[in-house]
């Protein structure tokens, strides 16, 4: 008897192909009744597939007794209630692994594109302003400026190999110092008055909430350029807007909103800003890897075996659980 999954959210083909031969899966993604559809089946499940746009929350937990696994095929899990899923002993799964790469890539990407003022030389050659006005105003460099990094996980490591291997003097933040052969500093506010850019990749959620605030900003000061390709949620987006409009803050690099995908136009107008469309992971090699992981994961857990990443929920257990 093929095994109950619940489906959260679409997968990539091949995933898509692969649950459907193996398991018994039922479509909350396509139900019109969801209330209705999770009391009918989430009895029966076992076993979750989504990604972190999918939320799962106390009345899903509920609903679904018999639940062991949720797998999910993005790196951030901040829509999930972890504290309940701890509680449960109910396992996680995610797939940083399968996207550091590529988050890396764009985080060095909007770096550079920002320091080199990318979209503004784009808009330069095509206008005609080349030829009209000569020489496009000189920009700085990067090669040898302090980078900052605010978290030290798979994909934090990936960047900071890249931007070594451009010279940079990198440094991080982290909640606790990792074995890495950069330079830890334990006061995030030190960290940013002390480096030239900083590259935010933390986990969203409550607990990195506002974590890059007006102090934090101001830190990095009228020269320093922000990148966040974390989660939106972990910069305050409004103390960013007043910092980048009066100065405080030279520049900010951003994959990443508040609110998604209407972004604020107060900080979309703002010329001092580049723009990328929450998209880090956006290709088709890494989201099939990304699928194909949490595919895998599920494979692991109903086969008895270990899982390929699990996620450590003992921060979100509560007291006494």
């Amino acid at each position: 008897m093929k095994p109950d999954v619940m489906l959260l959210y679409p997968q990539r083909p091949v995933a898509m192909a692969q649950m459907e031969d193996r398991y018994i899966l039922h479509r909350y993604d396509r139900a019109t009744d969801k209330p209705a559809f999770l009391a009918e089946f989430g009895p029966r499940c076992r076993a979750v597939a989504t990604n972190g746009h999918a939320r799962i929350d106390a009345a899903m937990l509920e609903a679904m007794p018999a639940l062991e696994m949720v797998s999910c095929s993005s790196a951030g899990f901040e829509t999930f209630d972890l504290a309940g899923m701890a509680a449960r002993g109910i396992h996680l799964t995610n797939t940083s692994v399968a996207l550091s790469d590529d988050v890396a890539d764009v985080a060095i990407m909007l770096l550079l594109a920002s320091r080199r003022s990318l979209v503004a030389a784009d808009a330069y050659v095509r206008s005609g302003d080349w030829a009209r006005k000569g020489m496009f105003p000189l920009q700085h460099t990067v090669s040898g400026k302090k980078l900052g990094i605010v978290g030290m996980g798979t994909i934090g490591q990936e960047i900071a190999a890249r931007a070594a291997a451009m010279k940079m003097k990198v440094s991080y933040w982290n909640r606790r110092p990792r074995d890495v052969p950069w330079d830890y500093q334990p006061d995030l506010l030190t960290l940013a008055r002390e480096c030239d850019d900083l590259i935010v990749i933390v986990a969203g959620g409550e607990g990195t909430r506002g974590l890059i605030s007006a102090g934090v900003m101001e830190a990095l000061g009228s020269g320093g350029l922000l990148v966040n390709v974390s989660r939106g949620s972990v910069v305050d987006e409004q103390a960013l807007i007043a910092a980048l409009s009066d100065g405080r803050l030279g520049a900010a690099a951003l994959d990443v909103y508040a609110s998604e995908p209407d972004a604020d136009p107060e900080l979309t107008c703002l010329p001092n800003v580049t723009l990328f469309p929450h998209h880090a992971s956006g290709t088709v090699e890494t989201r099939d890897a990304m699928a194909q992981l949490m595919v895998d994961n599920l494979a692991a857990f109903f086969a008895g075996k270990p899982l390929l990443t699990p996620v450590d929920l003992t921060p979100w257990r509560r007291p006494g659980s």
